[in-house]
């Protein structure tokens, strides 16, 4: 027995064999498996976050033009970008009123909306 164990020590075998790739090709497998599914759900709940933040971002902005104008009509992405918020990434609204305007983000697919002031946050589309 012992002399069994020198000449498999003496003949150096190197690598691995086929049964113990597959064993970590399988494991691999499972781990991927796991972590894909997860890692989709969590960009999905990103997206989600990004946009809602960038719509309640701009909330003040919107308000602030209607102090100042006393009335949404005529406000756009790029007067409110001059006027009080360089960073605005919601966009406005098709149609605006006198006394409502409606801002979105999409980020990623992920469409979030806000028709105001005093709505709630919705992924419908702006009217």
């Amino acid at each position: 027995m012992l002399s069994n164990l020198r000449q498999r020590v003496a003949r150096e075998e190197k690598g691995f064999t086929l049964i113990e790739l597959l064993v970590v090709i399988i494991i691999i497998g499972i781990l991927l498996a796991i972590a894909v599914p997860s890692y989709l759900s969590f960009r999905d709940r990103a997206a989600n976050s990004a946009a809602k933040a960038n719509v309640r971002a701009g909330i003040p902005s919107a308000e602030a033009w209607y102090a100042d104008k006393g009335t949404y009509v005529g406000m756009s992405v790029a007067s409110v970008k001059a006027l009080y918020d360089a960073g605005f990434a919601a966009t406005i609204g098709p149609t605006l009123s006198a006394t409502a305007y409606c801002l979105s983000s999409t980020v990623n697919n992920k469409t979030w909306t806000l028709t105001g002031p005093g709505g709630q946050m919705t992924t419908t589309a702006c009217a």
